[in-house]
């Protein structure tokens, strides 16, 4: 049975980003799939110091929520996350909780280790924007993301991004719902995608 971690950056629960998570997860739901939800603003994590600890000896000097993060990067074969856009890129919710990450960069790049190397994983970045659609809006997250996944060793495969969220909510979107739906259906398969909507 695969397992999904999906990781919720935004602080409000139920409105678009949310929303737009929940679209892919009722198709996933259409597998035998494990699914583990969990709302970053729930947990206590503290930022990354930059003190250097992981890079001696593998492990993050902080102990709080991010621990149970870690668990579920260890068991997960597929990572979702979903993030609203704020300043062209993540959240500081979801930001905070990435550079927590630290600890994967450092046992490939100063511990010469690597983190899940045999293990074949997938990740898919959903975000929306407030503002209306501008080529650009998300720009700023995809590199990101790019570093996020590689440092937890997950092929990239997609980003689905949706603009206009202030004036057209999220929820109201029927076109979005069936598509991530048939995407969730098939993420394990599916192919690469960049989809802005």
């Amino acid at each position: 049975m695969k397992k999904v971690l999906a990781l919720v950056g935004s602080p409000r629960k139920g409105k678009n980003t949310d929303n737009l998570l929940e679209f892919l997860l009722d198709g996933i739901r259409e597998n035998d799939y494990e699914i583990n939800k969990i709302y970053l603003i729930d947990k206590k994590i503290n930022p990354c110091t930059g003190c250097d600890y992981c890079g001696k000896i593998e492990a993050c000097v902080s102990k709080d929520d991010m621990s149970s993060i870690y668990e579920g990067f260890d068991n997960s074969d597929i990572i979702i996350l979903a993030a609203p856009i704020y300043f062209n890129s993540v959240n500081g919710v979801t930001k905070n909780m990435i550079d927590r990450c630290q600890k994967y960069w450092s046992l490939k790049y100063s511990l010469g280790k690597q983190y899940k190397r045999n293990e074949e994983r997938t990740g898919v970045f959903l975000a929306t924007g407030g503002a209306p659609f501008a080529y650009n809006q998300f720009n700023g997250s995809i590199a990101v993301m790019d570093y996020f996944f590689k440092a937890i060793n997950a092929n990239y495969k997609g980003n689905y991004f949706i603009s206009n969220t202030d004036e057209d909510p999220v929820d109201k979107r029927l076109d979005v719902k069936e598509e991530l739906y048939e995407i969730g259906k098939n993420i394990w398969n599916i192919k690469d995608f960049y989809l802005h909507r």
